[in-house]
């Protein structure tokens, strides 16, 4: 484990030293600690700096969960192990201010990132858990109802955006207020001690003391690392895309999530195999919870910083249509899982719909109509489901009596 610690800083070391010996001449290239390079080696190197920081960031919040509530831990973790995400869809916001072209890539990158989630992680946990212990559903603690809950909050604001059809202030203030309240709500919830694997396990056996220092180490690293390359990744992404022929759009929206989300992936495979499916699903409900809220809600911020006033990003059909069908997808995902269970079945169903229009990128429409029927069918069927979640979901026990 010592040596997959030391591999992993060692992969985010290029990207620190290049970024940080880069200089552009006037009207030429950017050199990179003296040479050229082409986008495809940056977009290599720099994606290779994000996927270690996200891997140090995911151990480091692991760990973290030895001193709060599983529910905080996990929201935390979630949080902590998409800052990569943020970093790049933020740099595209920032962008955006100046060159509204990159408005595209900023719903590209979330969008992208939301759907990759419910889409392939959720399918995945699944999957793992019930061929590993030969059972047919995945059942979740009455605890996740806090995650659901404010996921469905999130999820129907999300349609008020397609309505709107921008971005604005109004969808900062009451996004981050949804992110805040969830935050708020995981902090009054029980205190377990976590199962860590792997290198997370080899930190947290560590004294306290110790194993506090290394943890803060792989916070500030990672954030250094995750800080020098997401610009430069993003630009290679896209140059990349430029030279090679291939839809810039749908490589922000794919590749960059993916390579963000793997640690993620790759611990909630690790903890599903374990028997731990309901700490596997929160951490990913978490992460949907924190994107679909906290990340959404910050784009219009920084695009207004950049900015240097109150603005508003259109949204222009094509943008639309991403929104409309993440927001689809998040409906029918939060409608399964209303009633604390997800089958092979259903996972399978969520795979399907998902590779169908990663496959047929134009069928966006036909693919959102088909998970709102599917929503409604849900509906009708766990309606009285809807009441408990929200009952016991929204607010902390105490505050319910």
């Amino acid at each position: 484990m010592r040596l997959l610690i030391a591999l992993t800083i060692f992969i985010t070391l290029p990207s620190v030293y290049l970024r940080l010996h880069s200089f552009e001449h006037p009207g030429a290239e950017t050199l990179w600690g003296g040479i050229h390079l082409s986008p495809l080696v940056e977009s290599v190197i720099f994606g290779l700096g994000i996927l270690g920081a996200a891997f140090l960031l995911s151990w480091a919040a692991e760990v973290a969960q030895m001193d709060m509530s599983r529910g905080l831990a996990l929201a935390i973790l979630a949080l902590i192990a998409i800052l990569p995400e943020y970093a790049v869809d933020l740099y595209f916001a920032w962008v955006a201010a100046d060159n509204p072209a990159y408005a595209h890539y900023a719903t590209a990158n979330m969008t992208g990132a939301n759907r990759l989630l419910v889409g392939a992680g959720w399918p995945l946990i699944v999957l793992l858990f019930c061929t590993k212990f030969r059972r047919k559903t995945l059942n979740l603690d009455v605890s996740t109802r806090a995650e659901i809950s404010y996921l469905a909050l999130s999820t129907l604001y999300a349609f008020l955006i397609v309505i709107k059809g921008r971005l604005t202030l109004v969808d900062t203030f009451f996004l981050v207020g949804i992110f805040g309240a969830y935050m708020w709500r995981t902090s009054h919830m029980e205190i377990h001690e976590p199962e860590l694997v792997g290198p997370a396990r080899l930190v947290g056996d560590l004294p306290k003391f110790t194993r506090r220092v290394i943890n803060v180490f792989f916070f500030a690293y990672s954030g250094v690392v995750i800080f020098l390359s997401a610009e430069p990744f993003a630009e290679a992404l896209l140059s990349s895309g430029e030279a090679w022929g291939i839809d810039q759009f749908l490589l922000v929206q794919w590749l960059a999530p993916l390579a963000s989300e793997a640690p993620e992936f790759i611990i909630a495979a690790l903890w599903s195999l374990r028997g731990l499916g309901t700490a596997a699903m929160g951490a990913l409900i978490s992460s949907k919870v924190n994107q679909w809220s906290l990340l959404v809600g910050t784009i219009p911020l920084v695009y207004s910083i950049s900015l240097g006033a109150a603005g508003e990003m259109p949204l222009d059909s094509h943008q639309n249509q991403e929104i409309l069908l993440t927001a689809a997808q998040s409906l029918f995902a939060l409608l399964v899982l209303v009633n604390l269970t997800i089958s092979l079945l259903e996972g399978g169903l969520l795979f399907v719909l998902f590779a169908a229009q990663l496959v047929y990128p134009d069928i966006r429409l036909e693919v959102s109509a088909l998970y709102l029927v599917l929503s409604v069918l849900l509906l009708l069927r766990r309606r009285a489901e809807l009441v408990a979640l929200f009952r016991e979901g929204l607010l902390p026990e105490r505050r319910r009596r």
